[in-house]
């Protein structure tokens, strides 16, 4: 008779996460920035009526907080516990299907709702008193991207930005002509470039950028910077010197804490190599926060385009945030 009640209580005493998602997250605040961006389908023309907004939201939450594709998304929906009471579906039995979160999803997409979600998760973080603080650390991730298999023709096209003219448009529809291959450390790699810049003091991300692959981390850097951080340090490691940069941003008030970087013909003095290290510790930080990003599956993406990689990186690095914000909740942080 007490079996379910005591398998509830087991599992908050170990720490379920979605107890403390639903008890410090504004679900109906995230909802209405999206309904505001993108009003739900009318029904003038009758048929079902689409789901709520804040039930879509939570989906969208419980896909990314457990790297589920659509289809496995629907089977637990349908199948966890834990995941009905988190939506307030126990007693019913109209559940989203698979087709169902990719439509609204896409819609996402399509309407650039990513930022407005990213951007509502920053206002309750600043609401719970969660400022960036103490400076930031810049740096960027690889995200892999699906493989496509195109002849050299055909990819001398895709790098030009254009798609051939023999291609059919259901052949076009699975086709991504946004990513593109790059190489790190002697590997090749395919696919987009995650860009972030990380609160050195509540390890948050106020700010991304997402590029395809190929593109320089040095190019993003004045966009991640963050003015309302509380500290003016920067911090960097050794793809980002500039002296130019260096120059400018001091010139506008930061305190460059960018490592330095030898050439193939002369090193960097042992003074340089002291200040790496002092500022190798707190730099580690951003690692931290993409290993975290990396177990959520944040290092590879479903979805074909830079606009639908665009909406998955925003989601999964709001849905971060707010996994972030239950801990430093659940464990009394004090953020000042």
């Amino acid at each position: 008779m007490f079996a379910e009640h005591e398998r509830e209580t087991r599992r908050s005493s170990i720490g379920d996460p979605l107890v403390g998602l639903a008890k410090h997250v504004d679900f109906e605040a995230l909802a209405a920035s999206i309904d505001d961006a993108e009003p739900r389908p009318s029904r003038a023309k009758g048929g079902r009526p689409p789901y709520p907004t804040v039930l879509m939201v939570k989906i969208l939450v419980l896909q990314q907080l457990y790297n589920l594709s659509d289809d496995a998304l629907e089977y637990q929906l349908l199948d966890r516990r834990s995941f009905l009471q988190f939506l307030d579906l126990t007693e019913s039995s109209s559940i989203p299907d698979a087709k169902t979160i990719w439509l609204f999803r896409d819609r996402l997409a399509q309407a650039g709702a990513g930022t407005l979600v990213f951007d509502q998760v920053q206002q309750q973080l600043h609401q719970h008193g969660y400022l960036a603080r103490c400076g930031e650390i810049i740096d960027a991730s690889l995200v892999q991207a699906p493989v496509q298999r195109n002849k050299c023709e055909e990819a001398e096209t895709v790098r030009e930005g254009t798609m051939p003219l023999a291609w059919k448009p259901y052949k076009r529809a699975q086709k991504d002509v946004d990513s593109r291959w790059t190489k790190k450390h002697g590997k090749n790699h395919f696919g987009y470039k995650l860009h972030a810049s990380i609160d050195k003091r509540c390890k948050l991300i106020p700010k991304l950028a997402v590029t395809h692959a190929a593109v320089s981390d040095s190019t993003v850097f004045e966009v991640l910077l963050d003015p309302n951080n509380t500290s003016r340090d920067v911090f960097a490691d050794r793809g980002y010197p500039s002296a130019e940069r260096e120059e400018n941003l001091t010139k506008a008030g930061w305190r460059v804490q960018i490592q330095r970087k030898g050439s193939a013909t002369r090193g960097i003095s042992a003074t340089q190599k002291q200040r790496n290290r002092r500022i190798a510790t707190p730099r580690a930080r951003v690692e931290h926060v993409f290993g975290a990003l990396a177990q959520m599956g944040g290092k590879f993406v479903r979805c074909k385009g830079i606009v639908r990689t665009t909406l998955s990186m925003h989601l999964k690095a709001a849905v971060y945030n707010l996994k972030r914000l239950v801990f430093l909740k659940e464990t009394g942080f004090i953020p000042f």
